[in-house]
């Protein structure tokens, strides 16, 4: 039975490396060009402002400390989004709207189940982590972070910063950001991801002669291109000597990325 049960886990956290690819869901393509209407994301902005804990490699999340009443507030928050019809809204907001939905939604994923040690340890017996369970339902549309992540963002943007800015609840992860995403600052906010990312230990690390980098790199290398090209991305953003992509290694930590 054991090794039954080691088996099933190394099964379940290879399946990891062969990552969901970018399949476009065609309904949710639609937007309105000239459509001035702006979503409110404030409640958001409050439990960032009152649970996030910045530090210098790696922002935590005070789960245990989140009352009741601001759990309502992230509800309410999601059911908000819930009632809108993304399609009336222009290109930008639908890009803030779709990542902060994403990222709100997990962070209601780990409270309804904390405490526990992982994402990984949510979802059925035979699942890796919540990620295809349907969690949302837009437009009628029932939709699980997956979808969000992998049918919507990364079909329709086209954009590998994207892996910057949605946050799977691990020290792993890129940051989750102190900021809501907006129209406005989007731009800004992805730069500032990929920037922290890139020069944080857990997104790339030389060591001597050999680069460890983030699994996310192994994982999505269509979305960031050759080794040419992923080594040009990561120097945009290097803050110290420009790094070379010889002898490469990878790792992830999906230890929650809690405030204790």
């Amino acid at each position: 039975m054991r090794f039954f049960v080691s088996l099933l886990f190394l099964l379940l956290s290879a399946s990891t490396v062969a990552a969901p690819k970018a399949d476009l869901w065609p309904y949710w393509q639609q937007y309105a060009t000239s459509n001035s209407q702006k979503v409110d994301h404030s409640r958001w902005q409050r439990l960032l402002d009152k649970y996030l804990v910045v530090q210098p490699q790696q922002t935590l999340f005070r789960y245990s400390r989140v009352s009741d009443g601001d759990k309502y507030e992230l509800d309410r928050y999601l059911r908000d989004l819930a009632k809108l019809n993304p399609h009336q809204l222009n290109r930008n907001e639908q890009f803030a709207y779709w990542v902060n939905l994403y990222n709100a939604q997990t962070v209601k994923l780990i409270l309804d189940n904390y405490p526990l040690s992982s994402i990984t340890k949510l979802g059925g017996f035979f699942s890796f982590g919540p990620w295809d369970e349907k969690v949302l339902t837009i437009n009628g549309k029932a939709l699980s972070l997956n979808d969000i992540e992998h049918r919507i963002l990364r079909p329709i943007w086209r954009d590998p910063r994207i892996h910057y800015v949605v946050n799977c609840a691990s020290l792993g992860c890129p940051d989750l950001q102190p900021d809501a995403f907006t129209a406005s600052n989007t731009e800004r906010l992805l730069e500032k991801s990929a920037t922290r990312f890139i020069n944080s230990r857990k997104g790339v690390n030389p060591q001597g002669n050999k680069t460890q980098l983030s699994s996310i790199y192994e994982w999505y290398g269509n979305d960031f291109g050759s080794t040419v090209q992923l080594q040009k991305h990561i120097n945009q953003y290097r803050q110290g000597a420009s790094i070379t992509l010889g002898k490469v290694s990878y790792d992830y930590n999906w230890s929650l990325n809690d405030a204790k």
